[in-house]
């Protein structure tokens, strides 16, 4: 299934009256690049985190953000860590007869002083399969986002490939008119000349420019191009990268139509296919 790498999921869940809060969200990137946020004491489940994003995605840049809050209608209870303010203090006191002019800290500077509010004790193994099992569910809701903006993406370059179906397929039945058209103009050029130039040699020249000119090989590459891409977007793996080289490949052929035209026709058809493959193109860099 075709993914795209364009996605947000947040969760909430609850746990002894706090809030896990997970935001994940995706953008187009060559590669895998998994970039975590962590409250300080959730910081031991980084490495599992990785693990499951590598598990679940396999390419795009990946922000997972993680919330630790206080849940609706808690009431927080404060207690000081008696032991850490007095040493606070005795270091503040040393520090003010040294340097009488120092200003004394706010009592709210105090507070956030790390150890002297006592945090609430908490099951740590409990609390961190809470938030490894938060990321679980944000990240599948994720996958299942990338999965309907893939559907939406492929769909739009599937409709582009049928419009280059017609292109092409118009083109090839106009290829015998404009053939006929190269000789009879080469024809007149060769009766205004008259007897200047050898009739053979004119033949040869003409017989050059056809080869020269004839696309119908470049036509048959285009087919089996569009038909690639609809079996990779039809597979049920990561797509990005091959529909990225086809791109390239569609391109290389359309502009070999536009230098070989020698009619119009020709030189439309390039234009019309070039302007459908770079929108493909643009939706390709956003697949997985």
């Amino acid at each position: 299934m075709t993914a795209s790498m364009t996605a947000f999921c947040r969760t909430q869940t609850e746990f002894q009256g706090r809030s896990l809060i997970w935001e994940v969200r995706s953008v187009n990137h060559r590669y895998l690049d998994a970039h975590l946020k962590l409250p300080d004491e959730l910081k031991v489940i980084e490495t599992r985190c990785r693990t499951l994003i590598n598990e679940r995605v396999n390419r795009g840049r990946i922000d997972a953000l993680l919330k630790y809050e206080a849940g609706k209608g808690e009431t927080l209870e404060m207690e000081i860590n008696d032991g850490a303010l007095e040493a606070l203090a005795s270091a503040l006191q040393s520090v003010e007869s040294r340097m009488p002019n120092v200003t004394s800290p706010h009592s709210l500077d105090v507070l956030r002083w790390q150890g002297i509010l006592k945090q609430p004790e908490a099951n740590e193994d409990a609390l961190t399969k809470a938030a490894q099992d938060g990321l679980s569910e944000a990240l599948d809701g994720l996958v299942i986002a990338r999965n309907r903006e893939g559907e939406r993406l492929a769909q739009m370059i599937l409709d582009r490939i049928d419009d280059s179906r017609v292109i092409v397929s118009s083109l090839r039945d106009a290829l015998p008119d404009i053939e006929l058209g190269l000789k009879q103009r080469w024809n007149r050029r060769l009766e205004e000349l008259g007897d200047e130039i050898d009739p053979a040699r004119l033949s040869q020249e003409l017989a050059i420019l056809l080869t020269r000119s004839d696309v119908s090989e470049e036509l048959d590459r285009l087919e089996t191009h569009f038909d690639e891409v609809q079996r990779v977007i039809g597979q049920k793996k990561p797509a990005g990268r091959r529909l990225d080289f086809l791109m390239q490949e569609l391109n290389r052929e359309a502009n070999t139509l536009g230098s070989k035209a020698v009619d119009l026709r020709n030189t439309n058809a390039s234009v019309e296919l070039k302007v459908l493959i770079d929108q493909m193109r643009e939706q390709v860099q956003n697949i997985e």
